[in-house]
Formats: C-alpha cells, sequence, structure tokens
C-alpha cells in the first residue's frame, strides 16, 4: 500500500468513524426522546363519544404523551382500577361523581365531554298509550345509570312515581331484545339500540328523546372524563396536556371527519356506519346523536372559564347536575347523603388547559 493510499484510507476511516459517532448520537437521542414520552392509563367502555384521544394519538397531536387504553365493559370495574390507581384517566358517563366522592374513591370528575343530541329514547312497546299504562309493568334501564334517571324524571313528570313500575336492570342491547321479545313494557334506550327497535317493532314509540329542549338545557345525557387524585396532583402538567389531546382530537374531528370517524371506529369496534350515525360529520351535531363540547365550552359548563355553555346552559352548571344526579341517588336508595361537588370536582384543570 502506498502512503498516498494509506493517508486515503486513514481519512475515509477518520471520516466513516464520525459518521457513525454522529448517528449513533441521533440514534441514541431519538430512543432517549421516545423514551421520555409519558404514558397516560386510559379507560373507557365501548361507545365512539370517547374515541377522541384515539385520533390524537394516530395524528400525533400530543407528541410528549403515550396513551395506553384499556376497554372494559363495566363502568363499575373501570372506576375501581381508577381508584387502585391502575389507570389515570376513565371516559364514562357523568353521574358516577357523587357516588365516588361519598365512597372517597380517590379521583375526582374533570369535564363535561359531550351531550345527547337525540342518542337516547325512552321507547314504549305498542300497547303502551300513555305514562299510566306502565303501572306494575316491567321497565328497561341500566341502574344506576343516566337511563335510570331520564326513566325516573319522565315517569314522575308523567303522573308515575318511579317505583310504581318494575325497574328491570339491562344493558341496552339486552333491554332491545326483551322489548323485542315482550317481557318489558319500556325502557331507555341509546343508539344504535333505540332506531333498532323502533325500526324493527311495530307500533313501537319514542316518547322522549335527549334532543328536547328540556334534556338538551339540563345536560342529564353527558360523557364526562374523570382523572385520579394521584395524577392530577402528582402530575398535574401531564394531566394538562392529556385535557388538551382530548380535545384537541375533537377539535381534528369537526374539521375532518371522515378520517376522524373512520379511526374512532377501528378503535372501539363499531361500524363506520353507527359511528357516523351516532357522531355525525360536517353537521353535526344535527347529522349525528351526540354534541361534543370544545375545550372552552366544557369550561363554561364547569364554570372556570367565563361565558355560558351551549344550549340555554348556565356558567358553572356542572355544580346543578351534580346535585341532581346526587338526589336521585339518595332517592333511589344507591346513596343516604348529599355531597358538596366542590369536594368531587377539579374544574380548573380546563382553564389550565388552555
Amino acid at each position: 500500500m502506498t502512503t498516498q493510499t494509506s493517508k486515503l484510507t486513514r481519512r475515509r476511516f477518520a471520516k466513516n468513524l464520525i459518521f457513525a459517532i454522529f448517528f449513533g448520537v441521533m440514534a441514541i437521542a431519538n430512543a432517549t426522546s421516545a423514551s421520555a414520552k409519558e404514558t397516560v392509563r386510559i379507560g373507557h367502555f365501548s361507545w365512539p363519544g370517547y374515541g377522541f384521544l384515539y385520533v390524537a394519538q394516530e395524528k400525533n397531536l400530543s407528541p410528549n404523551l403515550d396513551f395506553e387504553f384499556t376497554i372494559i365493559e363495566d363502568p363499575v370495574q373501570l372506576f375501581s382500577l381508577l381508584s387502585t390507581d391502575q389507570l389515570d384517566t376513565v371516559f364514562s358517563t357523568i353521574e358516577f361523581g357523587p357516588i365516588a366522592t361519598a365512597e372517597n374513591m380517590g379521583f375526582k370528575l374533570i369535564s363535561i365531554g359531550n351531550l345527547g343530541y337525540g342518542s337516547d329514547n325512552i321507547v314504549v312497546r305498542p300497547d303502551i298509550k300513555t305514562a299510566a299504562d306502565l303501572k306494575g309493568k316491567s321497565v328497561a334501564v341500566l341502574e344506576g345509570g343516566l337511563s335510570h334517571i331520564m326513566m325516573g324524571i319522565w315517569l314522575e313528570e308523567n303522573g308515575v312515581k318511579w317505583d310504581e313500575v318494575k325497574m328491570v336492570n339491562l344493558v341496552a342491547g339486552d333491554a332491545a331484545a326483551a322489548m323485542m321479545s315482550g317481557e318489558i313494557a319500556a325502557a331507555e334506550l341509546w343508539d344504535p339500540f333505540g332506531a333498532q327497535v323502533l325500526n324493527d317493532l311495530p307500533g313501537a314509540r319514542s316518547v322522549s328523546n335527549s334532543i328536547e329542549p328540556k334534556w338538551l338545557k339540563s345536560a342529564l345525557i353527558a360523557d364526562a372524563i374523570f382523572m385520579s387524585d394521584k395524577f392530577t396532583m402528582e402530575n398535574r402538567s401531564i394531566a394538562v396536556e392529556t385535557i388538551k389531546a382530548i380535545f384537541a382530537g375533537v377539535e381534528y374531528w369537526r374539521k375532518n371527519p371522515t378520517e376522524a370517524n373512520e379511526i374512532i371506529a377501528k378503535a372501539t369496534g363499531f361500524t363506520i356506519e353507527d359511528v357516523q350515525a351516532i357522531l355525525g360529520g360536517v353537521n353535526n351535531p344535527d347529522d349525528g346523536g351526540l354534541y361534543m363540547y370544545s375545550l372552552e365550552e366544557a369550561g363554561r359548563f364547569c364554570g372556570s372559564i367565563a361565558g355560558d355553555p351551549p344550549f340555554g346552559q348556565r356558567n358553572g352548571q356542572m355544580a346543578d347536575h351534580w346535585k341532581m344526579t346526587n338526589e336521585w341517588w339518595v332517592k333511589f336508595g344507591f346513596m343516604d347523603r348529599m355531597v358538596d361537588s366542590a369536594s368531587g370536582t377539579d374544574c380548573a384543570l380546563l382553564s389550565e388547559s388552555r
């Protein structure tokens, strides 16, 4: 080997070594960056209204967070996991807050998420002409859920005490089947089950729907965000980032409903047709069954951001909603006392997430 060739070889070796070191450092930096992502453990049951974090993850709308999802169909089990620090955040219907606070379960109601906008119906069989016809008959609800309260309110507004009917505890799919077979006379059903019964049972009719102004104003039929106290106290900045990601997913969905609905359908196991029917698309909420709150609107409902929420709701209405559900839980015998909403909510997270 000549001296010239040896020098050239050494230069090439040195150059290659520099490149190797550079790319090695970059690989380590990228690995460190990836491992620096904070994992947030999310729980929910199968429902398209809980799908917006999947959109945020798919579209990298919160690059510092990695969401780990657990889907369990029993909300009580989800709340148990949240209470024992096995989950950080749970999406569920809004009514469990008073019970959780009374039981010192270690988590709080953080925000309203969406509102039933035609998603829920009280459906009666063809032979039921008035609410009075239901006295002594079996009526299906999900006990301890919003359908239980909606049915109770509707009955009492129409002159029938809630305990004058036989409340049967059934999830919506089973309630729909029981209604078709004639085992029950009425049921509170959410989509797509309500629509199925109305389509498949001749003469069945809806006697109340969540799109009615009184239900919209009360915000009874709503989904919500719950977070563990450990998460919000020890990892508050991550909790704030999680809130931002949820509503960023909503905003992406608003602008790209077709793409986002496909992501949500795949994640939740619903057909794209059912997701479209429940969430809607470009004409939301009028082409779907839910109204999605923006971060600002959710903060107004909770009372931590100035201004009024939609549908005639008032600023800080979270406290009213809490009181309404708490009163019904006492009436149904699920609770024996009233608890202060201030001890079970953390509305400040919404204002901190702006």
